[in-house]
């Protein structure tokens, strides 16, 4: 699995885990509710700074999203 798939899953999986829709969590990261979606189907790459941002919005260190999932 590419890297930007990893990390669309992880962000997808921790933003239903929290009961967010992709609205609250774009406000919440300061981004597009679009560019959420993008990087969760991984047709966009986000930035480190982005990721960071994301990471925050869901309370988890951004090495998560980097994770493998079994």
């Amino acid at each position: 699995m590419k890297l930007r798939d990893r990390v669309g899953l992880n962000v997808r999986n921790l933003r239903n885990s929290r009961g967010l829709s992709q609205e609250q969590l774009a406000l919440a990261a300061d981004v597009d509710r679009s560019y959420i979606s993008e990087i969760e189907l991984a047709k966009n790459s986000a930035s480190i700074d982005v990721l960071e941002r994301i990471a925050d919005a869901l309370d988890v260190d951004a090495k998560v999203l980097f994770n493998e999932r079994g």
